[in-house]
């Protein structure tokens, strides 16, 4: 597996407040660069497989040839939000409506084997199987902030590839205009979509689209993994999308299906809400949500529920090279 490490909008490990042992592994990864299929690790918690684990384990270690120079983070408000926290705090109703209900009902899901497919308006539908998303593309670790509609946020290492890479690899027909994507359904591993009580009256499965151009856009993400790791069940495993500059509704997790085609496609939230959640769900905080402001948000870092780390919101969430994209587009209209 070949790891490159991108600067997204200037968030590089050098412009978060890391946490030493997520320094000591990026010292591993850059070191090395490699590593090959065979030093998949499993691991528990965590994760159901762990092709990144090796990274931190005493083996990879003896590669590590000289220091690497860490500069010092500067002191921003982008301060790395810790694993646990991103671990232990989510959004999946597919496991229950509450922060801590994915972590605590997801660990015994299953994600491998698993099938992606890539199928529509393409001109070589793709069937990828679990070991294909570790290997088919190049895997880069881009920090990214996360903004959720609720109003707080978070700062993620994620590990994977461009959506754009998948999409060219099937090759789009003229008339595609639109990218659908859909969460696996499977009520015996996801008690939220066997009662509507505990998912939230969500119809499952859950689906999420963008424009083509979106998709295509380098910062759209395809996530295998997050902090040297492979994803959590609850945060999506084994491949989820990372869509930086929406909010993190639009980040559909637990993909199975990827569908190319000519027509606006029905989103989850939007058919269940329309009035508060649109279809392009960008960040913007002149548009408040019609039950609280976006203007600003609280940065998990360490604290709780109450912790004070208030910052003002960024238009698209600071990723502002996306905005032509929306040339001539009222956003306030098309929310």
């Amino acid at each position: 597996m070949i790891f490159n490490f991108r600067k997204a909008n200037g968030l590089t490990e050098n412009d978060v407040t890391d946490e030493s042992v997520y320094k000591e592994r990026r010292a591993i990864l850059k070191t090395l660069g490699y590593v090959g299929a065979g030093s998949l690790l499993a691991t528990a918690r965590s994760a159901n497989a762990g092709p990144f684990d090796w990274f931190n384990s005493d083996e990879a270690s003896k590669f590590v040839t000289s220091p690497l120079d860490f500069t010092k983070a500067k002191a921003t408000s982008d301060i790395l939000t810790p694993e646990e926290k991103a671990t232990t705090y989510n959004n999946f109703y597919e496991f229950g409506t509450g922060k801590g209900d994915p972590v605590e009902k997801a660990q015994d899901f299953k994600v491998n084997p698993w099938t992606l497919k890539v199928e529509g308006l393409v001109e070589k539908p793709l069937t990828l199987a679990y070991e294909d998303l570790f290997s088919m593309f190049s895997l880069e670790e881009r920090i990214y902030r996360l903004r959720c509609v609720e109003a707080w946020s978070m700062v993620i290492p994620w590990i994977g590839f461009s959506l754009a890479n998948i999409i060219k690899k099937a090759q789009p027909l003229s008339k595609a205009k639109y990218v659908s994507f859909q969460t696996l359904y499977d009520p015996k591993q996801m008690p939220g979509q066997s009662s509507r009580f505990i998912g939230g009256g969500v119809d499952y499965p859950y689906v999420e689209g963008l424009r083509l151009d979106e998709a295509m856009q380098p910062l759209t993400m395809l996530s295998v993994g997050m902090y040297g790791k492979t994803l959590p069940p609850q945060n999506g495993a084994p491949i989820r999308l990372v869509v930086p500059w929406k909010y993190g509704f639009k980040s559909i997790k637990s993909i199975v299906k990827i569908v190319l085609t000519d027509k606006q496609p029905p989103t989850t939230w939007q058919t269940l809400a329309a009035d508060e959640y649109g279809f392009y769900a960008n960040v913007n905080p002149k548009v408040d949500h019609p039950r609280w402001s976006q203007a600003r948000e609280r940065r998990i870092v360490s604290g709780g529920l109450f912790e004070q780390n208030r910052i003002d919101t960024l238009p698209f969430n600071g990723y502002e090279e996306v905005a032509p994209l929306y040339k001539g587009l009222d956003l306030r209209k098309f929310y």
